[in-house]
């Protein structure tokens, strides 16, 4: 039996996003199950996978593993020939490091402009904390690209997990039209032009459902 992930609205789920990135990026194979985020069996169905009732849940046989960058170690471990992080160590300290900020920060930006690939990019007013997570993302990525990421457009040169940590970011900034400068938006077009951003974000603007509380025009839903 081969891998499973189970996920979220791939529109919405910025979560299931990151594992789904990272292993399509290195090549794993594995299959997808999406769950309505709203669906009346969502809640049920994940208690029988995870204690956590969230996706994304990775399932391995009888292993069952959740939380995203949880699901990115595991699979990095599983396949250490894959590279899902950067080979070097230092460079390979510090992907950790940047996918572990965003795992647990930036919390303004995420409630402010909810993950909507499928919204066409708009300008959203900012508040100065969500600026400030903006602020502090551009810092991060440019520093990355500028200590790790000379062979490559990624930030470690060549993509990697810390990529796909950071790909929600990537679809927030576009879809809001979050002014950024540059180098920042060469990156964003990096990887958005990944094969495994394409795939995503195809069956993502093909999905149906809406959610309102991640339609920021609601009652208007912009596609």
């Amino acid at each position: 039996m081969g891998l499973k992930l189970v996920i979220g609205n791939k529109n919405y789920s910025s979560w299931s996003m990151r594992p789904w990135m990272a292993m399509r990026i290195a090549d794993i194979p594995f299959e997808d199950q999406v769950i309505h985020l709203d669906d009346p069996v969502f809640k049920s169905e994940l208690a029988r996978l995870t204690p956590a009732g969230k996706v994304p849940v990775l399932i391995d046989g009888d292993r069952h593993v959740w939380e995203s960058l949880a699901i990115i170690e595991y699979v990095a471990e599983t396949f250490p020939d894959a590279k899902i992080w950067p080979a070097d160590v230092a460079a390979r300290a510090h992907a950790r490091v940047v996918s572990a900020e965003m795992h647990a920060g930036f919390v303004n930006l995420r409630r402010h402009c909810a993950m909507n690939m499928a919204r066409p990019p708009k300008r959203r007013e900012l508040t100065p904390e969500v600026q400030n997570d903006v602020a502090r993302i551009e810092q991060m990525w440019n520093d990355s690209r500028a200590r790790f990421g000379k062979d490559g457009p990624f930030l470690f040169g060549a993509a990697s997990a810390a990529d796909a940590m950071y790909a929600p970011v990537v679809s927030r900034f576009h879809t809001y039209d979050i002014a950024v400068s540059p180098d920042t938006r060469a990156y964003m077009q990096a990887v958005r032009a990944l094969p495994a951003w394409i795939a995503w974000e195809t069956a993502a603007r093909q999905e149906s459902w809406v959610l309102p509380r991640a339609e920021v025009d609601w009652p208007d839903v912009l596609r």
